[in-house]
């Protein structure tokens, strides 16, 4: 007798994500200005921006007037004042890395240039923001502001200027042919620098009256690199140059300046010193572009995850009204449910739905890090400053706050009753400790958000554009889907492309603070596979233990030829676990967000009926994007881990040297658990048989026992995923979509 009829269905999903759902999943339920800002964000998306692009406006390279209007309602909404402090005009107080991705995200859910439009301003105010002096920011920030009623003065509009003409293009930052120079020195007085500055692809040139140009010293009397504030009524050249003729972002202005002004030394961002006769700038642009960027490719990140997410309405709405192979009557499946009778569809909707929430969710996480590690690593500045500590006693004393962030994470992971709680409580409430932690994360973080983000997206936007048939690549495809599909092309590029972000991480991954939490995340995930099975949380466990397992083998090990694996030249190395380490980290910020939703959101009565349809639709998810990840890694970490071993030749040497079941037999009982990792990955020769015939003998696997026993329980861990998959698919079926999107196609 079954009994499957007797059990209730689960709760399915019944709508849409709305507002209140994704306050709580990204941590701003208790903000009420960032809900605010979201709001007047959308309008301007869905108003200005949206009809702009349906009437065509993306067709220009040139910056239109109807280009422009987008500054005022910009102003008007308060998004150009998001950026600042309320002494300079804002009206947020404090860090803003949460806000700026709020902005993001919304015009980006409309069209990407629009949000690179608003947020270059707020890019080439950043070295300012970040390292300008205070004389420097109180000037600039305040001019940016937008003017109150009856005020008249002349706004702020900043650009960047970094990347330049080939050879260099901003790939290599470290390269500059931007020169500067002293071209006026007279005692007593403030020198004057001369600055040449060729750009390329600089945004928001078409309008900016105030450029942050990076440019290296060709005069002994001026050291190193340095940015410097340049203002279109500077004496000399102010040339913005022709318009880049790009395929994306067209919302935005891009062209190739060529700047060749005089300008005061006071200009230098962050100002200088003088000794002996020298000009000795306090930053490099190396520096400032580290401060500035590390924070904004966050934000970039996640404009491809708007475009994800933006996705899943068109291509619902598409599915359900188009037949395939014949006629559909009203009442009949195929007249309901459309292309959604094919599994196919369904499916590979589910998996960019996935990776949109898994995407976002990483994003939203690292902008969010950033907003805590900003106020400390001020503190952190005021601290050394306080001990007179800089150069090698201040990297020294850094070093000790490492050294005591990996004793409180020793501390943390110790039950209470077993631990030295005064030392833990004085090390937690340690400012310069506090720092190192967040500091680890956030240079894993910021590159991963990049490259995953923005790389594997840009992949998974093809598929939404598929998706949509020939729809997909037309002007009026529903959704901009076919644009928003190009756009991501440009942000997997700028502000860093994949190498430079796998370069990064191939460093950054590999700080021992940074495993020490990472180990800490392992056990986390445990735990909550235990308490809420079928999120994928064991599945990614095993992944990331695997993932770990690799990279400290890859540490030690060589190749055939004896030379060092994991190597900064290596790339075929360090990039392939780079990417895998990104899949882990977007699938579990995932599911720690479904877990935030799940234990908040009952506390929300707007999100009592469908609460429970969320979180397991949202589960389901989970264990399809885990599942993938997984995958990946196990794919990733087998490749390299048996990837650089050279096969061995067909001789009796080679046979001699293949694994016997005698011989697994007496090692058994030494290394327990060799007889089944030999197994799995090699032939075994039985009593009394000869080595089978084949092109070559398989190799041994001494030495990579845990490996091969956590790779065969990473395939296990996979129980369920399919069927997760298939429930997800099922509830896209059900799911109430509105009747049309809530901006012009």
């Amino acid at each position: 007798m079954s009994v499957a009829a007797d059990t209730p269905a689960p709760p399915a999903l019944q709508t849409l994500p709305g507002d209140d759902l994704r306050q709580i999943m990204w941590r701003f339920a208790d903000r009420y200005d960032l809900a605010m800002l979201v709001q007047s964000s959308r309008t301007v998306a869905r108003g200005p921006v949206a009809r702009l692009v349906a009437q065509g406006a993306r067709n220009s390279h040139e910056w239109t007037p109807e280009k422009a209007s987008l500054l005022a309602a910009f102003d008007e909404s308060g998004i150009t004042a998001a950026f600042l402090d309320p002494r300079h005009g804002g009206f947020i107080e404090g860090p803003k890395n949460l806000a700026l991705a709020l902005i993001a995200f919304e015009l980006s859910w409309v069209d990407a240039g629009a949000a690179t439009c608003s947020l270059a301003g707020n890019l080439g105010l950043a070295p300012i923001h970040e390292r300008g002096t205070p004389a420097q920011r109180n000037h600039y920030l305040a001019l940016a502001a937008p003017p109150k009623p009856g005020e008249s003065r002349a706004q702020v509009r900043a650009a960047f200027a970094l990347t330049e003409p080939i050879p260099f293009v901003g790939v290599e930052t470290g390269m500059l042919a931007g020169r500067v120079r002293v071209a006026e020195w007279n005692e007593g007085q403030e020198p004057v620098l001369q600055v040449e500055k060729r750009g390329r692809f600089i945004t928001n040139m078409g309008f900016a009256n105030v450029v942050t140009a990076a440019v290296e010293s060709d005069d002994p009397r001026l050291k190193g690199s340095c940015m410097v504030i340049l203002e279109e009524t500077d004496p000399g050249a102010w040339d913005r140059g022709t318009p880049t003729r790009k395929l994306v972002h067209q919302l935005s202005s891009t062209r190739d300046p060529v700047l060749s002004l005089r300008v005061p030394a006071s200009r230098i961002i962050g100002g200088y010193t003088v000794k002996d006769g020298v000009i000795i700038p306090r930053y490099s642009h190396g520096e400032m572009i580290e401060a500035v960027f590390r924070r904004t490719r966050v934000t970039v990140g996640l404009m491809t995850s708007a475009k994800l997410l933006s996705a899943i309405e068109p291509v619902i709405m598409y599915a359900r009204r188009r037949f395939r192979g014949g006629q559909g009557a009203p009442g009949t499946p195929r007249y309901e449910l459309g292309l959604q009778q094919k599994e196919d569809v369904l499916q590979r909707l589910v998996e960019v739905w996935a990776t949109g929430e898994a995407s976002a969710s990483l994003g939203f996480a690292a902008a969010r890090l950033f907003d805590a590690l900003d106020p400390l690593e001020k503190k952190k500045d005021e601290i050394l400053a306080a001990r007179k500590l800089t150069g090698r006693a201040a990297f020294k004393a850094l070093a000790q706050s490492q050294q005591e962030a990996q004793e409180l994470l020793q501390l943390d992971a110790r039950p209470a009753d077993a631990r030295d709680e005064s030392r833990r409580e004085a090390l937690a409430a340690d400012p310069l400790v506090q720092f190192a932690l967040l500091d680890s994360q956030a240079n894993v973080l910021c590159p991963a958000c990049k490259l995953w983000n923005t790389g594997h997206g840009a992949n998974m936007m093809r598929e939404a554009v598929s998706l949509m048939g020939g729809y997909g690549v037309t002007e009026d495809c529903p959704g901009f889907l076919g644009q928003k599909w190009m756009d991501a092309q440009l942000e997997a590029t700028y502000e860093g492309p994949e190498a430079v972000q796998r370069l990064q991480l191939s460093l950054t991954m590999t700080n021992e603070l940074f495993l020490a939490q990472f180990r800490l995340w392992i056990a986390e995930l445990a735990r909550l596979a235990a308490a809420r099975p079928g999120t994928g949380a064991c599945a990614l466990a095993t992944a990331m233990k695997l993932w770990l397992w690799t990279l400290e083998y890859l540490q030690k090990a060589t190749d055939a030829d004896g030379a060092k694996l994991y190597h900064k030249s290596r790339q075929g190395v360090t990039f392939p676990l780079a990417d895998a380490l990104c899949w882990l980290l977007a699938a579990r910020q995932f599911i720690l967000d479904v877990r935030e939703l799940e234990e908040k959101g009952p506390a929300n009565p707007a999100l009592a009926d469908g609460l429970p349809g969320f979180v397991n639709f949202f589960a389901d998810l989970c264990q399809v994007q885990s599942a993938r990840a997984a995958g990946e890694v196990g794919r990733i970490c087998a490749d390299l881990v048996y990837g650089f071993n050279r096969h061995p030749a067909w001789d009796s040497a080679s046979r001699a040297a293949c694994y016997s079941a005698a011989e697994l037999e007496s090692l058994e009982g030494i290394i327990p658990g060799i007889d089944s990792s030999a197994r799995a990955c090699a032939d075994v020769t039985e009593a009394g048989e000869a080595h089978p015939r084949k092109a070559g003998p398989c190799p041994r696997a001494d030495g990579l026992e845990t490996f091969t026993r956590l790779r065969a329980k990473l395939d296990g861990c996979l129980t369920g995923s399919r069927l997760a998959k298939d429930r997800a698919a099922e509830a896209l079926t059900k799911v109430m979509i509105p009747e049309a999107l809530d901006y012009p196609g």
